[in-house]
């Protein structure tokens, strides 16, 4: 990791900030994606500091909230500058329990209200048009793409983890080894566990996949990616989340749906919106999408609320135009 503020700011503070990002790994389970987070936020807020001549010791909320407001002027959006707060407090936090400060500034700093934006969807016709698309291309790529979207509606995985899947997650038939069982065991954020189910349909496109996975592979090499892609440095690397939206675009653009309603979060989106319409307990919704906290799931109340509403009152005998 760079970082641009080594020579301003005093070697103790940095030592201080690495050995922050080291316990975020070590005793509380971060990822090293979460941890770089962490180092961005804090050499950011450094800059600034080094800019203002502040001497982290002499850091109150009236500096903390020019932060935040030096960060809208720049164009940060309410849900960044909401992340850069919660970085800063747990800063202050770890500094308060190695007794190098004895106060939290950002306590008493408001967090900036988060915009209420409701997540962009797709109908269950769009999402079939899109697999059935997919489907139709009998190349490798095509047989990936239509594994890659059959896997992600079917599971509701961020497709950092779809991605992200190595062979080694494959779940084996004791019994018959070549059968696959329907679900993965993966680690998501906060390095939890969680079971992934997958449907028939799911199971069969990867199945078929496997059969061409060495097309994506060097000659004579080996990879435990699922989904290996391209190499670099020597390295073979899988499949990045930007080339999998891409080629998500790509399809939606051939099927005729507005590329800008399309990207893998959307398919997420739209798996748990369905899957709630369905009658799905909302629990059961959380636990597959691997939300830690129920308030993040109940967002999809919302959206079905919504569409449920708009049926009702369309077709309702007695709701509004249809009332006589």
């Amino acid at each position: 990791m760079g970082d641009p503020t080594a020579r301003a700011t005093p070697a103790n503070w940095l030592g201080w900030r690495d050995a922050f990002c080291e316990m975020l790994v070590a005793t509380r389970g971060a990822t090293i994606s979460t941890r770089d987070s962490y180092f961005r936020d804090l050499t950011d807020f450094f800059a600034y500091a080094n800019d203002h001549a502040l001497l982290m010791e002499q850091v109150d909320h009236h500096h903390i909230s020019g932060y935040l407001a030096a960060l809208t002027q720049r164009g940060m959006r309410p849900s960044t500058l909401a992340r850069r707060r919660s970085s800063l407090a747990q800063w202050f936090k770890f500094l308060i329990s190695e007794r190098v400060v004895a106060e939290n500034p950002v306590l008493l700093v408001r967090a900036p209200k988060r915009a209420g934006r409701l997540p962009k969807l797709l109908s269950r016709k769009e999402i079939t048009t899109l697999i059935a698309a997919a489907q139709s291309d009998g190349s490798p790529e095509g047989v990936r793409q239509y594994a890659l979207m059959e896997m992600l509606y079917a599971s509701g995985m961020r497709v950092s983890e779809l991605v992200g899947l190595t062979l080694h997650h494959l779940q084996r038939d004791p019994k018959k080894p070549k059968k696959l069982q329907p679900y993965f065991i993966i680690t998501g954020k906060g390095g939890k566990d969680r079971l992934v189910p997958m449907h028939a349909a799911a199971l069969k496109a990867l199945t078929k996949y496997l059969t061409l996975r060495d097309h994506f592979l060097p000659k004579n090499s080996e990879s435990h990616y699922l989904f290996p892609d391209r190499v670099r440095g020597g390295k073979i690397l899988p499949l990045t989340r930007q080339k999998f939206g891409q080629m998500l675009k790509q399809l939606c653009e051939e099927s005729g749906i507005d590329p800008a309603r399309c990207s893998p979060h959307t398919l997420r989106h739209s798996f748990a919106t369905h899957l709630l319409e369905g009658g799905a307990d909302l629990r059961v919704i959380q636990e597959l999408l691997g939300h830690a906290d129920i308030a993040t799931t109940q967002i999809y109340t919302h959206v079905a609320g919504k569409r449920l509403e708009k049926v009702v009152n369309t077709h309702h005998p007695l709701a509004g135009k249809n009332r006589r």
